[in-house]
């Protein structure tokens, strides 16, 4: 019952680590990669698909993602859809390529990015601290009800406690890496 409790609160607090680290990767830097426009939907024959599924995405030089359609009559749609997007980009259509440039960061929109960011993050910690208090919970009532012994509800809550910790620590080293990249110019 204990290994089950610590597994499944590993795998939800690796869970919160992987979502802020998906989006930390949506707020831009001022380099290129080909993850920020993976949330941009497409409108392809009627239904919405994501921009990767209808082309190939790839870097053209560190501030310009290429975006190459399967089908040329799809490069006006997904110039649309990347221009509409909350990105604030603003791609150009160059023969079948659709060409996004980067544009440089000012320093007050670092800054409120940075805001952001710490805010994503501190949000991922709140998550975490939240499934060691549930698993606390959890170990408490399964000593009220006899089921677990004092030493083995201690020993979890501290093995639940060091789970917490570690996956704090991650998200904190990948806070600091964002932010290191956002006031990097």
């Amino acid at each position: 019952m204990i290994a089950d409790l610590k597994k499944t609160t590993e795998q939800k607090m690796q869970k919160s680590l992987e979502a802020l680290k998906a989006d930390l990767g949506k707020v831009r830097t001022g380099r290129a990669h080909a993850g920020i426009l993976d949330h941009v939907q497409v409108d392809y024959y009627g239904s919405m698909m994501p921009i990767n599924q209808v082309a190939n995405i790839n870097l053209i030089d560190a501030r310009t993602i290429g975006v190459t359609p399967w089908e040329k009559k799809m490069a006006a749609v997904i110039e649309k859809a990347i221009r509409d997007s909350d990105l604030g980009l603003n791609p150009a259509t160059m023969g079948d390529i659709v060409r996004v440039p980067m544009p440089a960061l000012t320093e007050e929109r670092r800054k409120d990015l940075i805001k952001v960011v710490r805010h994503e993050a501190e949000n991922a910690r709140v998550a975490v601290r939240n499934l060691r208090r549930d698993a606390n919970h959890a170990l408490k009532e399964a000593m009220k009800a006899k089921t677990i012994s004092e030493d083995d509800e201690r020993r979890a809550q501290e093995d639940v406690q060091k789970l917490t910790d570690r996956h704090i620590a991650e998200i904190d080293k990948a806070l600091a890496q964002k932010e290191s990249d956002l006031m990097a110019v």
